[in-house]
């Protein structure tokens, strides 16, 4: 296996514990990297697969460090490009609790990635190797050059046989680099040009919706209410418009608060003509991880994206129901782990399968 993962990181600060921005500036931010591209190359990573992650980053002292953290990671550094253009992308994170949903402030505007262009890359050396290609639908929101090679990149990678994962993660307070088309408008015009070239579409209760005007029938995400025939629905509708694509996998989210949620997950396997989904109880129906007293939510989906991907190539975990089953047990875990990156480890994970899931101390 050799995961390549290509987009933007960020450095990611956050005030101590649940305290919100106004509270901690002036004062101390917890400062870490994160994205979502990134997040998946490091969940492989420490998972015991091989990654590495491509991006364009300004030559200075912030990506000195970013890269050492890769190296310290796991992660294969090497496809990280320097440009004298453009700037290191921040984002700040406010943990919600309770009734207090968790919030997400970008500033990213004229981030050295979203400044490149697809002849900046060399894609022969980028896919040298490559088993597999990750990309999310968050890298084309931040500007008209991204979009553009973005999809370079999903072709690049088709024509070499890599196999290829596109989280479609619609982020609204992105997408505004045309003028005259919504969010929405400008994310289903760019990303249904994407999906003729992705083998594996991952999605959230309602990205498939804003992406790809797909949407589930029955269920609201506000209250929480999943009907899991609509996304089996959901699932074959994406493959009907798009058949190259082979697999489809949704997370399944309950919002009772923004401390408490239900977590579980969905793969339609489009080859068998046949959907899964975990975890389940002994009579095999869906029986989701109930999550409570959550530490931090965000970058969940893309432990999620790196688990499956990790699972779906290696031989023991590989059949659909359990590469399914592993992805949504290491992100459930995530939801344990401050930062952006999943420090779950394989043997975690598993024993999480297996029904491991007291947290009794390990002595």
């Amino acid at each position: 296996m050799r995961v390549v993962t290509f987009g933007e990181v960020m450095l990611r600060l956050a005030p101590e514990e649940f305290l919100r921005l106004a509270q901690a500036v002036p004062g101390r931010l917890e400062a870490t990297f994160g994205g979502g591209e990134v997040n998946v190359a490091v969940s492989i990573a420490l998972q015991g697969g091989a990654s590495a992650f491509a991006t364009v980053l300004p030559d200075n002292l912030l990506t000195d460090a970013f890269i050492l953290e890769l190296r310290k990671l796991g992660v294969d550094a090497r496809l990280v490009q320097r440009s004298a253009a453009g700037r290191f992308g921040v984002y700040f994170v406010e943990t919600g609790a309770n009734q207090r949903a968790g919030t997400v402030t970008y500033d990213r505007d004229q981030s050295a990635i979203s400044l490149a262009a697809p002849g900046d890359f060399d894609w022969a050396t980028l896919f040298a190797g490559a088993t597999w290609f990750h990309i999310t639908g968050i890298t084309p929101a931040i500007s008209a050059r991204a979009a553009d090679t973005a999809l370079e990149a999903v072709r690049q990678a088709r024509q070499r046989g890599v196999r290829v994962s596109c989280d479609l993660n619609f982020r609204k307070k992105l997408w505004r680099w045309k003028a005259g088309r919504s969010p929405v408008e400008l994310a289903r015009e760019t990303m249904r040009a994407l999906l003729p070239y992705i083998d594996l579409v991952i999605a959230n209760e309602e990205d498939a919706e804003m992406c790809l005007g797909i949407h589930a029938d029955h269920s609201d995400v506000e209250s929480g209410r999943l009907v899991l025939a609509d996304y089996e629905n959901v699932a074959r509708q994406v493959v009907h418009e798009f058949p190259n694509v082979s697999l489809v996998a949704i997370t399944l989210r309950e919002s009772i608060s923004a401390s408490h949620n239900n977590w579980g997950g969905m793969l339609y396997d489009a080859t068998a003509h046949e959907s899964h989904v975990a975890p389940v109880n002994a009579h095999g129906q869906f029986a989701p991880y109930e999550i409570r007293n959550i530490v931090d939510r965000v970058g969940a989906g893309d432990s999620f994206a790196g688990g499956l991907i990790f699972a779906l190539q290696t031989p023991e975990l590989a059949e659909p129901a359990h590469a399914l089953q592993y992805a949504v047990a290491a992100s459930c875990l995530k939801h344990s782990i401050k930062g952006d990156f999943n420090y779950a480890a394989r043997g975690e994970i598993e024993a999480l399968v297996g029904g491991g899931g007291s947290g009794r101390v390990q002595r």
